[in-house]
């Protein structure tokens, strides 16, 4: 059984890989991941040993096709795989957890789509599947679990581990304060963040939106992110550059660690005190916005958004124009 260890290393790994274009194409980038792995591993032994690695967000595979059914010809997996397969052998080689980069993935339950997923693995496997809920449309033709007819999959997991309460979410969906809000509603103490933030939204000002993003999410959640952003070159994933800027925040929005912004490899590690912030969120009577919520102050949440695509038909770029028309209408 894994000893609970609440204060710890987290290491925020950005990857500056080829965007594969096939399966087989995969696992080179399973490769450099697991390498980086230990890289981690060995760099932070001497100090405080790495107990959760965090990739990207498309660290595994991105959207290199613009139509669903592309996707599933060429790169979309199911779940598990032979990459969580060789991610969950680290995991018990070191005693840690992973946070997968992550994977266009196919379901048999859900034919003719494909998910945005990472994974949680542990010592054991899997221990959560994060589909994205947000894609950012309209160019990300990945369906959101949330607008697929009787879809019974928890939107928001939260796995309870030896190192803490664990949630994630993927890189757009950080723009939606409700998305990050649930999953601390859910108990999550990390919130992790596998992005692939492109220039020039990214590390930089002047719109500086990566940082910004994180430590407000950090803040009003009482909660520490980690938050690995894609560092990938120009070359690498076009047509966008990746500038990384890597970080962890602490559950008062500071900064404990972070990447020198720009496309390329990064490790970024800084320490997780779970007892901390287990102490503060009991204790803290000012600045606990976890328990200062009026949730029924809100009627906007009790009317419909964004409207659902349902999964009568792929979904396209020219149909995500039109569901955004259909919305600002």
């Amino acid at each position: 059984m894994t000893t609970p260890r609440l204060r710890y290393a987290a290491a925020a790994c950005q990857t500056d890989l080829p965007c594969p274009r096939t399966r087989a194409d995969m696992a080179a980038n399973t490769d450099r991941m697991i390498a980086m792995i230990d890289a981690a591993v060995i760099g932070s032994q001497p100090f405080l040993p790495v107990r959760l690695v965090v990739f990207p967000e498309f660290a595994h595979a991105a959207p290199a096709y613009a139509t669903v059914e592309a996707l599933i010809e060429h790169l979309a997996v199911p779940i598990p795989n032979a990459h969580t397969d060789r991610l969950a052998q680290r995991a018990r080689q070191h005693d840690l957890y992973i946070q997968s980069g992550s994977m266009i993935e196919v379901d048999a339950r859900w034919p003719g789509v494909v998910f945005n997923t990472t994974c949680l693995i542990g010592p054991d496997g899997i221990l959560t599947r994060y589909r994205k809920v947000n894609p950012w449309i309209p160019f990300e033709v990945h369906a959101s679990p949330h607008d697929i007819p009787g879809y019974d999959e928890p939107l928001f997991p939260v796995a309870d581990t030896p190192i803490g309460k664990l949630g994630c979410a993927i890189c757009y969906d950080w723009l939606f304060p409700e998305a990050i809000r649930q999953l601390a509603a859910n108990g999550a103490e990390v919130l992790i963040r596998v992005s692939a933030y492109m220039d020039p939204w990214g590390a930089t000002e002047p719109m500086n939106w990566w940082t910004l993003v994180n430590r407000t999410r950090a803040l009003e959640n009482m909660a520490f992110v980690v938050a690995a952003n894609q560092g990938a070159s120009l070359a690498h994933y076009p047509p966008y550059s990746w500038p990384g800027g890597s970080q962890v925040v602490d559950f008062e929005g500071r900064l404990l660690a972070e990447a020198s912004p720009g496309p390329g490899e990064r490790i970024v590690v800084a320490p997780i005190d779970i007892e901390a912030l287990r102490h503060e969120r009991s204790t803290r009577i000012g600045h606990q916005m976890l328990a200062h919520l009026r949730t029924t102050a809100y009627p906007i949440y009790q009317a419909d958004g964004f409207p659902p695509a349902g999964i009568t038909s792929p979904i396209t770029y020219a149909s995500n124009v039109a569901r955004i028309v259909q919305r600002k209408g």
